[in-house]
């Protein structure tokens, strides 16, 4: 089944390109008894995932910390080196440790996410939304002038730095192709069968990721595209899957396993990897959520033992899971107090190990959730 995938051909110019078939493949994906046990665990960890939101004490302000790690793990995997500190401290108008250009792949990455998961609501996934989120992904940065929001019209290769095209690991379709490639997959991602749909998008994001349509930032969409087809799809009721964490530590495995379904047609075995991934991301955001949870009731508790039990600081807590870095100014504006009673709150919190100055200024200060923002930024440490 050589060519079950799709097959290279010599170019012209001397080089040989890959020319992929359209899904779904041929002869059919073999469910075998592995592949169905990893199916149906996978949908049982997701249901458990979206199911997860229903008893967090505010979704909206997780998913919100779960996006930026997000980001921050998937733009680590197209080598950008930023951490969930400095991203905080960029959103906080301080001035972040990171190299700005690094961080600013991050927050569009953030972005892009909102942007698309706010069009699903409404409409479906589509080619323009994909060049849609795009633009807004390269918006600004190293990659800005690399046709953003559009399909490549000069041939990429993946390779080592200063590899030619002859000594690429891998040649796309050529620009000619990419068109018609991304429209079969579009009819595909929108097709009503009988394939599950774990598989389908396990599928179609494979074949993103060979047809590569843009000059850059194809890892960055192609995982991009899996979020929102779960939402699309109403399998998750928010946008808490990620597959980074899962794709950056098992790296090598991913590149391998995707070359063998251009070169051997291994559908099967890039599907049963896929599926893990679905079920070990699940879990460790079902984790991550209980963590929190458990973590703002011991917050509770540690409030009353130690007689800090007024209202605001109860909405103090609250706050602090929306903004995890924060200054005294900030916390008496959005809680509507004074600055002295804000700064008695900041006080008591710092001293019960709560929050922890970060700034090391004697004007200007701002305070860090450490514990919260230890347990999101888990895994986002280069590896």
């Amino acid at each position: 089944m050589e060519d079950r995938a799709g097959k290279f051909v010599l170019t012209v110019e001397g080089y040989r390109s890959f020319i992929p078939r359209e899904l779904p493949p041929e002869p059919p994906i073999i469910y075998d008894d592995e592949l169905h046990s990893l199916l149906s665990k996978a949908d049982r960890n997701l249901a458990r995932l979206d199911g997860i939101t229903s008893v967090l004490p505010n979704p909206d302000l997780f998913i919100a910390m779960y996006v930026k790690k997000e980001a921050l793990l998937s733009s680590q995997i197209e080598g950008t080196q930023a951490s969930l500190e400095g991203v905080l401290e960029f959103e906080a108008n301080l001035v972040p440790k990171d190299d700005i250009r690094e961080i600013r792949d991050v927050v569009n990455y953030i972005k892009a996410l909102n942007y698309g998961i706010e069009s699903l609501a409404e409409n479906s996934v589509s080619l323009e939304l994909i060049k849609d989120i795009h633009k807004i992904l390269l918006e600004e940065t190293r990659g800005s002038g690399l046709n953003s929001g559009r399909f490549k019209t000069c041939q990429n290769y993946i390779g080592a730095p200063g590899a030619s095209i002859r000594e690429a690991i891998f040649v796309p379709p050529t620009p000619a192709i990419t068109v018609p490639a991304m429209e079969a997959l579009e009819r595909f991602l929108l097709e009503k069968d009988n394939i599950p749909p774990l598989v389908r998008i396990g599928l179609i994001h494979a074949q993103f990721e060979t047809i590569h349509p843009f000059l850059d930032g194809n890892g960055r969409i192609g995982r991009l595209l899996i979020t929102f087809y779960l939402v699309w799809k109403e399998i998750l009721s928010k946008p808490l899957l990620y597959l980074s964490f899962y794709l950056k530590k098992n790296r090598n495995e991913y590149y391998d396993l995707l070359m063998k379904v251009r070169i051997e047609g291994a559908w099967e075995d890039w599907l049963k990897f896929f599926l893990r991934g679905i079920s070990e991301t699940s879990q460790e955001a079902v984790n991550t959520a209980r963590e929190i949870i458990k973590l703002k009731d011991d917050m509770t508790k540690e409030l009353y033992e130690h007689s800090i039990s007024s209202i605001h600081a109860i909405r103090l807590i609250d706050l602090l899971f929306d903004r995890p870095l924060i200054s005294s100014k900030e916390i008496a504006e959005k809680l509507n107090i004074s600055s002295v009673t804000a700064n008695s709150l900041v006080n008591r919190f710092e001293e019960i190990g709560i929050l922890n100055e970060v700034t090391g200024k004697k004007r200007y200060k701002m305070y860090l959730f450490t514990e919260y923002v230890d347990i999101i930024s888990r895994g986002t440490n280069n590896m």
